[in-house]
């Protein structure tokens, strides 16, 4: 019942978003579940094409960087590069650029945060398409509840990484001035009709990532 119940709400948010970010030039689709991500991607993306992505636990969730890392893309993959700053540079030369972002506004504003700014530079910048695969549970309300769920989930972020920032062994985000802070790059797009097309959403109706 409580899957229902979720799957009913996300449907309706993002029923909702969708106009609101198209009407910004944003191209937007919706995905029942990770599925039906994979084959969207394989509908967007042409066999061959060259395929950067930044790291991100709904990716993977989607199965989309199994997808990547087959025979049908040339994908510049930084998990396993023996140079990660050059294949990372190399991305902004790529045709399809994934990752997902921190959260997505009911105004229509993509917000993300960095710890190195990779990701947002080649989301603002470069790559000639990006995908956003954003699950529902991302959207919010406007920019300070977007902020707010940034603080929330820096913790668990960081205790993904194994750093030792102290959020990640109290659970709660401090504001810190740790080197290896990772809450430093905040970024927020609100439209993209100076290259319309050219970020493309998927919405997915089920929690993934965080």
């Amino acid at each position: 019942m409580r899957k229902e119940l979720y799957k009913f709400k996300y449907e309706s948010l993002c029923r909702k978003l969708k106009p609101i970010l198209e009407k910004k030039a944003f191209e937007v689709y919706i995905a029942d579940n990770t599925s039906d991500v994979r084959k969207l991607v394989e509908r967007i993306v042409p066999e061959g094409a060259v395929i950067s992505s930044g790291g991100s636990i709904t990716l993977n969730e989607c199965g989309v960087i199994d997808l990547l890392k087959s025979n049908r893309y040339k994908f510049l993959d930084r998990y396993n590069s023996p140079d990660r700053r050059k294949t990372e540079l190399e991305a902004f030369d790529s045709d399809f650029y994934f990752c997902s972002a921190n959260a997505v506004t009911m105004d229509g504003e993509l917000v993300f945060m960095d710890g190195f700014g990779n990701r947002v530079a080649a989301v603002t910048f470069g790559p000639r398409n990006v995908i956003l695969i954003v699950s529902a549970n991302k959207i919010v309300k406007d920019l300070q509840e977007a902020k707010e769920r940034i603080r929330y989930i820096a913790p668990m972020n960081a205790k993904r990484l194994s750093l030792s920032t102290p959020c990640a062994v109290s659970g709660i985000c401090h504001d810190c001035d740790s080197p290896q802070r990772i809450c430093r790059h905040l970024h927020v797009i609100f439209d993209s009709r100076n290259l319309p097309g050219r970020i493309k959403i998927i919405l997915v109706l089920e929690e993934l990532g965080l």
